[in-house]
């Protein structure tokens, strides 16, 4: 099967009028824009059957963020398409502009305003507690450190000051321990999110959902950053009501050295453009650090 075949299976087929594919993004589920005959809009998500048991923990977790009433896509539908060769989830379509397209357009006052709404939504979500059977935290990201920075090692290709990122992460791991686990959506950064013709920020792509450290999501910092640094300020205020604890900028670092550390193996496959990428914001991470003499970043002190 190919192009659209793979949909005809789906109970509510028949009444579609739009059918877009969607190209964006890292996911390997194959995504589409749904109209229906009466303007509905919807995301479809379409994955191997192989993922099924992945996939409806996912839309089930889904469906438990959207009873927060956070503007995110709403399930609508699961089930098994393509003559039981795929799975598919059917959500409701955000509207908005990608936020790394819109932010600039606003100015620093308003980025910042839209960055405390981007953190009070990132709370809100992570109020979802992990079951108490999960691994301890520290356990459990001190395993993935180590594995993170062996595949690295690896690697043919290498971080420039790539000791200091390793020492960084060894002399910090402590911070790991005791940690709280909540949900979390896995890849919140501007490239997930969409702001609306009214200035309200909408969360989409969720399909990196899991449960961990609530502190974890701002490893993605970096992307959201080098779009607006006040919107990435105001994130950070947004979700601690502007009492941000020094052990928050420890974690932050901590995670985002990891994220630079993993980096560089995740592009390899991805070809040369995306590794120089890569290396590149390695080296912002480690100027906007002060080569880790400080776990403050310096666009945060010169700006507040």
């Amino acid at each position: 099967m190919s192009g659209f075949d793979i949909l005809k299976d789906i109970p509510r087929y028949s009444n579609w009028s739009k059918i877009e594919p969607v190209l964006k993004g890292w996911s390997d589920d194959k995504k589409f824009y749904i109209e229906d005959n009466k303007g509905e809009k919807f995301l479809l998500r379409v994955s191997d059957f192989s993922t099924y048991d992945a996939k409806r923990l996912e839309y089930d977790y889904i469906n438990r963020i959207s009873i927060l009433g956070i503007p995110m896509p709403k399930p609508v539908e699961f089930g098994i398409c393509s003559n039981g060769q795929s799975v598919y989830s059917l959500l409701t379509w955000v509207n908005g502009e990608d936020a790394e397209l819109a932010l600039p357009k606003y100015n620093e006052n308003e980025q910042y305003q839209l960055g405390i709404k981007a953190g009070k939504i990132l709370q809100k979500i992570h109020t979802i507690s992990a079951s108490v059977y999960q691994e301890e935290w520290g356990q459990r990201y001190k395993r993935k450190i180590h594995r993170k920075i062996e595949d690295y090692l690896k690697a043919s290709i290498k971080l420039e000051n790539d000791d200091a990122f390793i020492k960084f992460v060894e002399e910090n791991i402590s911070y790991l321990d005791d940690r709280p686990q909540s949900i979390q959506h896995g890849d919140y950064h501007v490239g997930n999110l969409v702001i609306s013709q009214d200035g309200e920020i909408g969360v989409i792509d969720f399909n990196r959902i899991d449960f961990g450290d609530p502190w974890e999501e701002f490893n993605r910092c970096i992307f959201s950053w080098k779009v607006s640094i006040p919107f990435a300020i105001g994130q950070i205020h947004g979700y601690f009501g502007n009492h941000v604890p020094d052990k928050f900028f420890k974690l932050m670092a901590l995670y985002i050295a990891v994220n630079t550390i993993s980096s560089i193996p995740w592009a390899v496959p991805f070809g040369e453009a995306e590794v120089k990428y890569m290396l590149s914001n390695a080296k912002e991470v480690f100027e906007c650090y002060d080569g880790f003499k400080t776990h403050i970043p310096v666009w945060y002190k010169d700006y507040v």
